[in-house]
């Protein structure tokens, strides 16, 4: 694209279009970065520069860009129909990725609602476990446990579920009132703990509570794992299980919300198999087209589907959808990526990388201003702070993970920042060399900056 175009874009992005979780005052005194294309685990701007996708385009890449398998499987449902509704109807497509999804979820959940994000993943979640209580008896049940520094989506309820004031303060008069668990950030215990020695006090903590308030509760959401917004904090080994089996005892059902974990970027298809926990809800998206279009899914098990079952009369419908619920052309790649998993045998050349991204990120913790690197699968976070003893982190006005990842940038590696922690999260598919690469040049971007 020659240099007057490129000029046109920039000058037409800088006039008309709002970034999310952008700074805008920042965003128009610079050039943006234009990607007009990817191929396998890279992608090309405007100018034809070639980059690592390092982030998987925000966590939704898995077999790569432009895999010939779902560019067909699009193509072919183009030709077909683009978009008929599921209210009233059903289409081949959406029949298909929720039998594959049903093969698969942890437990058994024979139901899934679509819905076209995240977000609207989670909101669905809040409102079938709400209405399901209320038709079964439970009407009490009409509050929600979550973690603090939660994040399940920027929707009102999903916001009211979350618990990071950066990002949600400001509509706090908006939001219905959750009841907060404390979050497993071992490396800054909100307990002021030890991990070394504090006996799992997070999770004892949060089974007190459920324990507690468990007959006013319709259920918990939870990100299994790793709680991903919030700088990639990874959960202590049983604190799912044993919150898991607090909500058990208590009847309060518990949310799986994988958007961000599941379909394999911890290292299994769902983080909640690696502890045995099987939700009565399940939260996906992200990924479940392979990154291609806007696409989710909220299941269910067959307990929680009868709860809405009845006369036509007694109104137990749930009464919730969206325009494009269930879109064949999405549902269409969703099938052609669960597909891969199989023939590409993902989880199990999966494997070998994960471990190799754990020896690749040790090197990290070497660096003077790196306070804590986090992992699990592959998600990884690396904390930076001004001083390891203290573990105070940066000025915000310094900007210092935003001149990090510019200086990634100028080394062809897109990674991203979430706060004063760096974001890796490499395509499922990345080849081993090229994992190297992002790693390297993450390390030699965090020093150049930190270190001057």
């Amino acid at each position: 694209m020659d240099a007057s175009e490129i000029q046109r874009l920039t000058n037409l992005d800088h006039a008309h279009v709002w970034h999310p979780f952008t700074q805008m005052q920042g965003w128009l005194e610079e050039s943006p970065l234009i990607i007009e294309r990817g191929q396998d685990e890279f992608v090309y701007d405007v100018q034809g520069r070639e980059y690592i996708d390092a982030i998987s385009s925000l966590w939704v890449t898995i077999h790569g860009h432009n895999r010939p398998e779902i560019n067909a499987a699009i193509k072919a449902q183009v030709d077909k129909i683009c978009h008929s509704t599921l209210l009233g109807q059903a289409s081949p497509p959406s029949i298909e990725v929720a039998a594959q999804l049903s093969a698969i979820a942890p437990g058994r959940m024979p139901y899934t609602f679509y819905s076209d994000a995240g977000s609207t993943a989670t909101e669905i979640a809040l409102k079938i476990a709400y209405q399901y209580h209320h038709q079964t008896g439970n009407p009490q049940r009409g509050r929600f446990a979550a973690m603090n520094l939660a994040y399940h989506g920027d929707t009102i309820g999903a916001v009211s579920v979350g618990g990071m004031d950066l990002f949600h303060g400001v509509y706090r008069d908006l939001l219905f009132q959750a009841v907060r668990l404390p979050a497993p950030y071992c490396y800054r215990c909100e307990l002021g703990l030890d991990k070394a020695n504090c006996g799992l006090a997070c999770a004892q903590k949060a089974e007190e509570i459920l324990d507690r308030e468990g007959e006013t509760l319709a259920g918990l959401i939870i990100e299994p794992l790793v709680q991903g917004a919030a700088g990639i904090i990874t959960h202590p080994d049983g604190y799912l299980r044993r919150v898991f089996e607090a909500c058990r005892r208590n009847g309060i059902l518990f949310i799986a919300d994988e958007v961000a974990v599941g379909l394999g970027r911890t290292g299994k298809m769902f983080a909640c198999e690696w502890e045995d926990v099987t939700p009565d809800i399940l939260c996906l998206g992200k990924g479940l087209s392979g990154g291609y279009l806007p696409l989710a899914a909220t299941m269910t098990t067959q307990e929680v589907f009868n709860g809405f079952l009845g006369k036509y009369e007694e109104y137990k419908t749930f009464f919730h959808g969206h325009t494009f619920t269930g879109n064949p052309v999405a549902c269409a790649a969703a099938v052609a990526s669960l597909n891969l998993y199989n023939t590409d045998r993902t989880l199990e050349s999966l494997q070998p990388k994960i471990r190799q991204f754990r020896e690749l990120l040790r090197e990290l913790e070497a660096l003077e201003h790196v306070g804590e690197v986090r992992q699990r699968g592959f998600m990884a976070g690396v904390e930076l702070v001004v001083d390891k003893a203290t573990r105070s982190i940066h000025p915000p006005e310094e900007l210092v993970p935003h001149r990090v990842i510019l200086r990634a940038r100028e080394q062809g590696v897109i990674i991203r920042p979430l706060g004063n922690v760096i974001v890796l999260m490499p395509i499922l598919a990345v080849r081993p060399e090229n994992l190297t690469r992002i790693v390297e040049v993450t390390k030699d971007s965090i020093r150049k900056v930190t270190q001057g």
